[in-house]
């Protein structure tokens, strides 16, 4: 399964979320709602989830193994700061800092 498209959905300047991410896989699966969290100088995703009853969490969809978890989380996370980057030189531009 291949990561063919990964959409910054929304970024977060305060608090450990720092964006939603919608990822496509194959060019024909999207999952929407993948979190990017940086959590004690660690940035990590944590997949859509719903709330149980008892008040846990349980992930609606979730990589099978370890080696496909991180090869998903590492592009998120760049998609996130390539993301991030475009946006700043946007504001940049906007604001008539940029060089």
């Amino acid at each position: 399964m291949v990561v063919t498209d990964i959409k910054i959905r929304k970024f977060f300047q305060e608090g450990p979320m720092k964006a939603v991410v919608s990822v496509t896989f194959d060019g024909a699966l999207a999952v929407h709602d993948v979190k990017v969290i940086n959590a004690k100088d660690k940035f990590f995703i944590v997949m859509p989830s719903r709330k149980n009853p008892d008040g846990t969490y349980r992930d609606i969809v979730h990589p099978i193994n370890s080696d496909f978890r991180a090869e998903l989380e590492g592009a998120v996370i760049k998609a996130y700061f390539d993301g991030l980057e475009n946006a700043e030189f946007a504001d940049a531009e906007a604001t008539g800092d940029a060089e």
